[in-house]
C-alpha cells in the first residue's frame, strides 16, 4: 500500500476504507509517512469531504494511536460537554460541578486558549496552585469522590490529533468538518465519555460563522458519535457577542462563582442549565429537559454545586481561600475605559473583535507556547440592546502592559456599535440536533 495511491483516491472523490485510513494515521504517527504527503491528503479531504463512515473510521484510528482513560470499576454514567469555542465561554466551569451534583460523572478533558477563543485550562490555572495535568489515578479519584475532574490532554492520549492539528493549522485545512469532527470526538471518546452534549457556536466569535456551517458541523458530530455508539445531542448557540459580562482568565473564574451562587448573567445561566439538563437526559437521570433543568437549578440553589467546585479546587492543588481573597480585586494595573460617544442603544458587541483584542491584552495566544495573563480581560457594563447615554461606561479593558492596550484599542472601539433604535433580539439557543 502506498500513501500516494490513497491521496489520489481521495483526490478523485472516492471513499477511503478502514485499512487505508489506518495506514495513513499509523504511518504518520510512527514517522514513516512525511508531512508533505499527509498535507496533500488533508487538502484532498478539505475539498472532497468524507462520508460519515469514513469520519468514524478516522476518529477510531486517531483514538487508537494512543492511550484511553481507563474508567473501569467506576460507576457511571459518564457524560461530557464540548464547546466548539467562543469568547467569554466559561460554561464548562459551573456546568461540571452542577451536573456532578446531580449524580452524573463528568470526565472533562479541556484545552487552552488559541487565537481568539478562550481555554478552560488557562482559566482554571488562574486559580492559585490549581494543577490541570492529572495522571490517571488522580483523574479516577476525582471522578469517584467528587463526580468530576478537569485535566488537559497528555502526550499519550490521541497523539495523532496533536500531529494532525498542527499540520492543519499551517496548511489551511482547519475548517474541514470531517477533520474537526474526528479531532473533537477522538479526545472525548478517549476520556471515557458515554454521552456527549455538543455546544456548537455560531456567529462572529465562532469558527462557524453561519448557521448553515454550524448545522453541518453539528450534524457531522451527531452522526459520527452515534455511529461510534455514543449518546449525543448538538445544541447550536449564538456567539455573535461575548458570553456574560466578564472575559478573561481569572475574571471568568469570578463569573463562575457568581453562577454557582445562582446570580450569574442571564445568558450564561441559561446555557449552563440547558446544557446541564441535556447531560442528565443523556445520562438517564432525567426523563426530559424540564426535569433535568429543575434538578440542575436545585443543585445550584442548594449550594451542592458550589461545594463540589471548592472540593475540586482543593483536590487539584488550588487554594480556595486565596481565590476568594482575590475575587473582585485581582486586576491588571494597566487598564483603559471605553465610553459611549453618543446616546443610543448598543447595536452589537462583535465577539471576534473582542476575542482578537484579548489576544493583544494577554487573555489568549497566537501560538501554543505563548504565555497568557491571569489578570487581563474585559468587564462589560453594557451589552447588546442596552441603552447608553453619552459618556457612559461600556467596558473596561485590562492588559498585560500599557503597550497591549494601545494595540487592542482600535479593535475594541470597532467592536462596539451604537444605534438610534434598539436592535432585534437574537435567540441564544438557535437549534438542536439529535440522533433521531
Amino acid at each position: 500500500m502506498r500513501a500516494v495511491d490513497i491521496i489520489m483516491k481521495k483526490r478523485s472523490g472516492e471513499a477511503l476504507n478502514d485499512e487505508e485510513i489506518r495506514f495513513i494515521v499509523e504511518g504518520y504517527v510512527r514517522g514513516d509517512i512525511p508531512d508533505y504527503q499527509v498535507s496533500a491528503l488533508l487538502m484532498a479531504i478539505f475539498f472532497r469531504g468524507m462520508t460519515p463512515k469514513e469520519t468514524a473510521i478516522l476518529t477510531e484510528a486517531m483514538l487508537d494511536s494512543g492511550e484511553r482513560m481507563d474508567l473501569s470499576g467506576i460507576q457511571g454514567p459518564f457524560i461530557d460537554k464540548h464547546s466548539t469555542g467562543g469568547v467569554g465561554d466559561k460554561i464548562s466551569l459551573p456546568l461540571a460541578p452542577m451536573v456532578a451534583a446531580c449524580g452524573i460523572k463528568v470526565p472533562m478533558m479541556s484545552g487552552r486558549a488559541l487565537g481568539h477563543t478562550g481555554g478552560t485550562l488557562d482559566k482554571l490555572e488562574s486559580i492559585p496552585g490549581y494543577v490541570t495535568a492529572l495522571d490517571l489515578p488522580a483523574f479516577r479519584k476525582g471522578l469517584i469522590e467528587d463526580g468530576f475532574a478537569m485535566t488537559g490532554q497528555s502526550a499519550r492520549v490521541v497523539p495523532a490529533d496533536k500531529k494532525l492539528y498542527a499540520l492543519r493549522d499551517v496548511t489551511g485545512t482547519v475548517e474541514s468538518i470531517p477533520l474537526i469532527t474526528a479531532s473533537i470526538l477522538s479526545k472525548k471518546v478517549a476520556e471515557g465519555a458515554e454521552g456527549i452534549v455538543f455546544d456548537v457556536k455560531c456567529g462572529s466569535g465562532a469558527f462557524m460563522k453561519t448557521l448553515e456551517d454550524a448545522k453541518a458541523l453539528a450534524e457531522s458530530l451527531v452522526a459520527t458519535a452515534s455511529a461510534m455508539g455514543r449518546r449525543v445531542v448538538a445544541v447550536l448557540t449564538d456567539m455573535s457577542q461575548p458570553l456574560g459580562y466578564k472575559v478573561g482568565n481569572f475574571l471568568e473564574i469570578e463569573e463562575t462563582l457568581d453562577c454557582l451562587e445562582g446570580k450569574g448573567p442571564d445568558d450564561v445561566m441559561e446555557l449552563v442549565y440547558h446544557l446541564g439538563a441535556w447531560m442528565l437526559v443523556l445520562g438517564g437521570t432525567a426523563r426530559n429537559i424540564d426535569e433535568g433543568r429543575a434538578r440542575c437549578e436545585k443543585a445550584i440553589g442548594s449550594g451542592a454545586a458550589l461545594d463540589l467546585f471548592y472540593r475540586n479546587i482543593l483536590r487539584q492543588g488550588g487554594s480556595v481561600s486565596e481565590m476568594l481573597a482575590r475575587r473582585g480585586t485581582w486586576r491588571s494595573e494597566f487598564f483603559r475605559e471605553f465610553r459611549a460617544d453618543r446616546e443610543g442603544f448598543i447595536a452589537s458587541v462583535d465577539a471576534l473583535k473582542i476575542g482578537l483584542a484579548g489576544v493583544h491584552l494577554g487573555v489568549g495566544r497566537n501560538h501554543t507556547d505563548d504565555q497568557v495573563s491571569s489578570t487581563a480581560g474585559f468587564i462589560f457594563e453594557k451589552k447588546r440592546g442596552d441603552l447608553v447615554k453619552k459618556g457612559e461606561l461600556i467596558v473596561v479593558a485590562y492588559g498585560k502592559d500599557s503597550e497591549s492596550l494601545d494595540s487592542a484599542e482600535a479593535l475594541i472601539d470597532s467592536a462596539i456599535s451604537i444605534s438610534k433604535t434598539a436592535p432585534d433580539s437574537v435567540p441564544l439557543i438557535l437549534e438542536e440536533i439529535t440522533a433521531q
